[in-house]
């Protein structure tokens, strides 16, 4: 098991990145390789500051430049050639790596995936999925923004990647899949979603129809699938949701005294939701479909988002996600 890592991408870069790291490379199993990959003076900072020996498995890979959060994409990667993201990515086109992870910028992550990986066979463009919790277990959104213009047979290709990974990775035994759109009847949406359901109804896929944004934490569905535009507003508006609500949260109970005792009994629950709805225990979302293994952290990661990450990538390439994806849309294709 070999993984770059992007270690100068994050807003905590490199030291949140280095750190989780060191905690891959102690806790996790059957690890070889773990390459940070950035500027080797500032990794070298970062490793002095561990305590006890650095394990064997690390190995920094130097380069020069940095594409920054607010930088384009595309220009970034075409002209940043030297580029951390883009060197990670390398390290797995040329065999070296088995799964790269990167919380830098996303749109740079999945342009140099895109370019120097291409897709798995029967893919139209790779998508980005994202593991949602809700109290009874996560679902998988996808496109979560990396194709805002999606046409019906790649929401179909969505929708095997999805389901592939939803069992493969959290254990799901028939994912259900939904396509998420205005209303539950076939005759709801626009033109891509009506074309879409016709051909999620025609697949051996767990298709359950149309979902609507209301029913995506209630536990109806393992997958919902969408256009890159829509599932990009329903995770941000999701994410934003959850901010405002713990903050409300801690401006109400700091009222008067009796909500604070109330909270001091209750805090444990607390305690309990914020762990279990806490994305960084997710790792990051892969970006299904690239012909490699790639997990994109959120731009906040922490070095246990990093750790979880690495993890992600790890359980993808010992479940071999992309084999299996290949081979299912292979049968579809063969049977249309």
């Amino acid at each position: 098991m070999r993984i770059s890592i992007d270690a100068m991408g994050g807003d905590y870069a490199p030291a949140e990145i280095v750190a989780g790291s060191l905690q891959a490379a102690e806790k996790i199993p059957g690890l070889k390789k773990l390459f940070l990959v950035g500027n080797e003076t500032a990794i070298k900072a970062e490793l002095a500051k561990h305590k006890g020996p650095i394990p064997a498995c690390i190995e920094i890979v130097h380069c020069t430049e940095v594409v920054e959060m607010g930088e384009s994409p595309a220009v970034a990667i075409r002209r940043k050639k030297d580029s951390s993201i883009a060197r990670s990515v390398e390290l797995v086109k040329d065999g070296k790596a088995d799964a790269v992870f990167s919380a830098g910028n996303t749109g740079a992550a999945v342009a140099a995936a895109t370019l120097k990986l291409r897709t798995l066979r029967g893919v139209s463009r790779p998508a980005i999925a994202t593991v949602m919790p809700t109290p009874e277990r996560p679902f998988v959104l996808l496109d979560a923004g990396a194709n805002p213009d999606s046409t019906p047979e790649m929401i179909q290709q969505y929708a095997v990647m999805g389901s592939i990974y939803s069992r493969e990775i959290l254990g799901v035994k028939n994912p259900s899949v939904g396509l998420l759109s205005i209303g539950e009847e076939e005759a709801k949406g626009n033109d891509t979603t009506k074309k879409t359901f016709r051909l999620l109804g025609q697949s051996h896929l767990n298709f359950i129809g149309n979902v609507e944004s209301r029913d995506l934490y209630g536990g109806k569905v393992s997958v919902a699938v969408c256009d890159g535009f829509v599932g990009n507003v329903v995770l941000k508006t999701s994410e934003a949701v959850a901010s405002m609500i713990s903050s409300w949260l801690k401006t109400m109970f700091k009222q008067n005294i009796f909500r604070i005792i109330g909270y001091l009994f209750a805090r444990g629950v607390f305690k309990e939701m914020r762990k279990h709805a806490d994305p960084h225990s997710y790792g990051g979302a892969p970006l299904l479909g690239a012909n490699g293994v790639v997990i994109i952290g959120h731009g906040s990661s922490t070095a246990f988002a990093t750790f979880n990450g690495i993890r992600v990538a790890a359980e993808a390439v010992n479940h071999h996600v992309n084999h299996l994806i290949e081979d299912e849309l292979a049968r579809i294709n063969a049977q249309s």
